[in-house]
């Protein structure tokens, strides 16, 4: 059987940290070439998530109806890639506890933005969100689902 915590999961109080590195991530030619080119902007977000696994043989997965939503204006930035996870219906499994991590990368945000929510947003229970997330000058993120 699996389990679909993640899915239905809360964020914990000061889900929200400082990210630990303060430049960009660096993503293989490879992985670039495999984004639709209709996607590419000057800019993407960068979330790297961190998943709290309380069992072995965890299952966790993501919904490509995942967006970055900036509060002021309602806009939303598009999931273009991840990383270390899978696209529903695929699941991901976790083999022992511990902290899992995944990165998701997101269109760019609207320059004026300050503050936006990340969103699962599906049409069944169970969708994560981590909200009022202050934007940064890198647009590179952390935080705990």
């Amino acid at each position: 059987m699996f389990d679909n915590r993640f899915e239905i999961i809360g964020v914990r109080a000061g889900g929200i940290q400082d990210p630990p590195v303060k430049t960009k991530p660096e993503i293989d030619g490879e992985v670039l070439a495999s984004i639709d080119p209709s996607t590419l902007e000057d800019s993407f977000v960068y979330v790297h998530c961190y998943f709290e696994n309380q069992s072995d043989d965890m299952l966790i997965r993501i919904w490509r109806s995942t967006y970055l939503i900036d509060r002021a204006s309602g806009s939303r930035s598009k999931l273009v890639h991840v990383e270390n996870i899978s696209y529903a219906p695929l699941w991901t499994m976790i083999p022992k506890k511990g902290t899992f991590s995944f990165l998701l990368i997101f269109s760019a945000l609207p320059k004026d933005c300050l503050v936006f929510d990340l969103l699962e947003d599906i049409s069944q229970a169970g969708g994560f969100s981590v909200q009022a997330i202050k934007r940064n000058e890198l647009d590179v993120y952390h935080v705990n689902i």
